[in-house]
């Protein structure tokens, strides 16, 4: 299988060292936005051209499938534009930064019946993976998910700390993670969505601290703390309280409520997310069907995130 990858940034990066341990794949083509960064990207995982132009990359008849890591403000359009070429698509997370554009996605893929999935890590990192079969199996029953989400991010720069050309956001990309992974693990969808935030960024025009609260129908309880704020370890923490054990999800690492390991790597080929996340997207592409976290599959997220947008705005006047 021939792809395109468009990203050229620190999740682009991540996908391309994902890619290189999985037979049968090769990127014959990389798209970004700084010629400079794009060529030396290129040069390193040893694509055979790169281009500044998705449409040039989806012109490509030898192009089988395309994986986007673009900033948050182009992923609708984007996926949009590739499905609308032939191409079937994997879109980081956020598929969308607005319902409309979510659910335009969503119309598009299902007209043109081509795999569209989006880049919902968390239902493929092995630490998430254990809760959920079991979740499934009966062996254990989620009362709440209590997760915090810290960054420091006090000027707009990347996860690997270069100057972005967009603003990242606490609701539409990274409360999109826990509310579609709290929607995955319960089996429901939120009954009650409601979010507080803090004082916006005088620059960067953005809530830097967030609360989000949710229920679904049965009672299971998700309650997510979110910070640019934090002066600590970067990234996020799980903490599943279960009717039948407590556990604490680090990415793709698991342990009991008393910090002692769980073993979860005979779950798969590999421990590492994005791995399985793209090994997914590929044999969904080969195979013809709907892959796990498809774009329709995680839209329920989506419509909870409008829903908490709509709680913001009326809160702030």
């Amino acid at each position: 299988m021939r792809i395109a990858v468009a990203g050229e940034g620190a999740f682009g990066v991540k996908h391309l060292e994902a890619i290189a341990e999985i037979d049968g794949v090769r990127v014959a083509c990389l798209v970004g936005g700084n010629p400079i960064d794009t060529t030396r990207v290129a040069e390193r995982f040893g694509i055979p051209s790169w281009t500044t132009e998705l449409a040039e990359a989806l012109a490509r008849p030898e192009i089988d499938a395309v994986i986007l890591a673009t900033p948050t403000p182009l992923h609708a359009a984007q996926a949009i534009q590739c499905l609308e070429a032939g191409k079937p698509v994997q879109v980081e997370i956020p598929m969308a930064d607005t319902l409309a554009d979510a659910e335009r996605l969503v119309a598009t893929a299902e007209r043109t019946s081509l795999v569209a999935m989006a880049g919902h890590t968390r239902r493929f990192n092995p630490s998430h993976r254990w809760i959920h079969e079991r979740a499934r199996a009966g062996s254990l029953t989620i009362q709440q998910l209590d997760v915090q989400t810290y960054f420091l991010r006090r000027t707009n720069i990347n996860a690997l700390g270069q100057p972005r050309s967009w603003t990242d956001h606490l609701l539409w990309h990274h409360a999109a993670h826990t509310v579609d992974l709290f929607h995955h693990q319960t089996g429901e969808t939120s009954r009650i969505a409601r979010a507080i935030q803090g004082p916006r960024h005088p620059e960067l025009g953005i809530a830097m601290d967030m609360s989000v609260q949710l229920q679904t129908p049965s009672g299971a309880i998700c309650t997510l703390s979110l910070s640019f704020n934090n002066d600590g370890p970067l990234g996020s923490v799980f903490r599943y309280i279960c009717d039948r054990g407590t556990y604490v999800a680090r990415y793709d690492e698991l342990v009991d409520g008393w910090d002692k390991p769980v073993d979860v790597s005979g779950l798969d080929v590999s421990s590492n997310g994005i791995e399985l996340q793209d090994r997914a997207f590929f044999a969904a592409v080969r195979d013809g069907r709907e892959p796990i976290a498809s774009v329709a599959q995680v839209l329920p997220a989506y419509r909870v995130l409008d829903r908490l947008r709509q709680d913001l705005e009326h809160a702030a006047g």
